[in-house]
């Protein structure tokens, strides 16, 4: 599928998940060593049918979401019928089967079960996006690591919102004290590694000066580089109302150069009138002084 035809699929799909990171799944995903892929809180299948599309021959996917299950404690189950009412694993099930031919491995539960179901040390990549308090959160990172290989790459969404203080806090967390290493952020979502991530960040760096639809800056992180990246805004349309103001501003102008042109014509007719008024003042005067040089010229007899 076609990465055209796999946006206009995911568009049909609710949920959030923004091209720019659409883009950054797409370049980890295609350009890591084999591996498994693990999602855990996977919503509606969103980017679960994104990563689908890049799962290669011998590996795993697999999914873990609570879906419509209870939650594990009251805390949770708040967030959850709060946030997911409308989440159900049928729902899912049928918005992945729409673009791919068969379903990933799932484990329909709450995170905490995932390392009975995925080995440790066989994910190239890890996407988080479970829930967003942080006792579970910190569980996942912790998940994580144990499931990534040396060089895998972790995805963690909503690492800097408002609303999710809990993600924030178990993400940075493990940055500082867990030897979790960030190569890049978009608006929403993390991407770092427990292994060396200078030379994955030369690369993406590299891919990136040659997206004319993502803009991207390095800013620094204490000892560290950090790069950033975000969807290029594309022009706005023309559009009625900016058509109005074009024609507006012209018609605006055009009024002005009449007004001018105006003016120049009305100072030339009071220029014209007053050289009538002389001409009529100096005719008489004209007159007899001609009569009076004809008489001068005329001989007496």
């Amino acid at each position: 599928m076609s990465t055209e035809d796999l946006t206009a699929a995911l568009e049909r799909i609710p949920g959030w998940f923004w091209p720019a990171d659409q883009r950054l799944f797409e370049w980890f995903l295609s350009g890591s060593a084999p591996g498994d892929v693990l999602e855990l809180g996977t919503y509606l299948g969103k980017s679960a049918v994104l990563i689908g599309g890049h799962v290669r021959q011998g590996e795993t996917f697999t999914v873990c979401d609570l879906f419509e299950s209870d939650a594990p404690d009251a805390d949770n189950n708040a967030e959850t019928t709060g946030s997911y009412s409308t989440l159900t694993r049928r729902q899912f099930e049928q918005n992945y089967l729409s673009v791919h031919d068969t379903l990933p491995e799932i484990v329909h539960g709450p995170t905490s079960i995932i390392l009975d179901h995925v080995k440790a040390d066989t994910c190239r990549f890890v996407h988080v996006d479970a829930s967003h308090l942080y006792t579970h959160v910190k569980g996942d990172v912790l998940a994580a690591r144990a499931v990534l290989k040396d060089d895998g790459i972790v995805a963690f969404d909503d690492y800097r919102s408002e609303h999710t203080p809990g993600v924030a806090l178990a993400v940075w967390e493990a940055v500082a004290g867990l030897g979790l290493a960030p190569i890049c952020i978009s608006t929403q979502k993390l991407y770092a590694t427990w292994g060396d991530p200078v030379p994955v960040q030369r690369r993406l760096l590299e891919w990136l000066e040659s997206r004319t639809d993502l803009w991207h800056t390095t800013d620094v992180l204490g000892d560290r580089d950090l790069v950033r990246v975000n969807q290029r805004k594309k022009p706005k349309p023309a559009s009625p109302g900016n058509d109005l103001d074009r024609l507006t501003a012209e018609l605006r102008r055009t009024t002005a150069e009449l007004k001018g042109v105006t003016a120049e014509s009305r100072n030339a007719v009071q220029a014209l009138k007053k050289a009538t008024r002389e001409v009529s003042l100096l005719g008489p005067v004209a007159h007899r002084a001609a009569g009076w040089l004809r008489r001068r010229s005329t001989p007496r007899k």
